[in-house]
């Protein structure tokens, strides 16, 4: 009997104690290269994103963003298995945003951003005497921008994903507080016989 209570104890137990598998119809980002918050002194060449599955190319978007809001991107992505490559065309040092967005199986959107900060980069060019009164005016609206995408992080998006997960464990709970139940019922009554 008090085998029978262990193997049931554990059968029940077993789900609450792994961790939660994401749900198989959404993707998620697994790494990137450069990785999210790197600082890096050499630009590379391509930047290169990991998902959980292989994303598809039709309704795959991927932006890379540098300082003042400048697209940093040379052509278009490449995809092998679960990885997807950007060519990187770097500009003046500063923080960089790779901005993705995938489908994923159930039609679900899921994107988020890696953010990485090139320490090197090309010098600006310098501003023209003539040019001076002309670019000054039009660089505080040019600013406002910038800052303005920097601000929203789709990477919320891929919380939203995490979170369903939430009810995977109360049914897994509630197994083990049936199992349990069932076992101290089953003990009661073999003790009565």
């Amino acid at each position: 009997m008090a085998r029978g209570l262990l193997v049931l104890g554990l059968a029940a137990g077993v789900p609450v104690l792994l961790p939660a598998a994401p749900a198989a119809a959404h993707n998620s980002l697994t790494g990137s290269d450069p990785k999210n918050g790197a600082r890096v002194a050499t630009a590379p060449k391509r930047i290169e994103l990991r998902f959980l599955a292989s994303p598809a190319p039709a309704t795959t978007k991927i932006t890379v963003t540098g300082p003042d809001n400048v697209p940093a991107t040379g052509g278009a992505p490449t995809f092998a298995g679960n990885r997807v490559s950007v060519p990187f065309t770097p500009g003046a040092a500063g923080l960089y945003i790779v901005a993705y967005r995938i489908g994923s199986a159930d039609g679900h959107p899921v994107s988020g951003e890696v953010r990485f900060t090139l320490t090197t980069g090309t010098a600006a060019a310098p501003p023209s005497t003539s040019a001076a009164p002309t670019s000054a005016a039009p660089s505080t609206p040019a600013a406002s921008p910038a800052t303005s995408a920097a601000s929203p992080t789709p990477a919320a998006d891929e919380a939203d994903d995490d979170g369903g997960t939430g009810w995977l464990w109360a049914v897994a709970v509630a197994v083990a507080l049936v199992a349990l139940g069932g076992g101290l019922l089953l003990r009661r009554r073999s003790a009565r016989r």
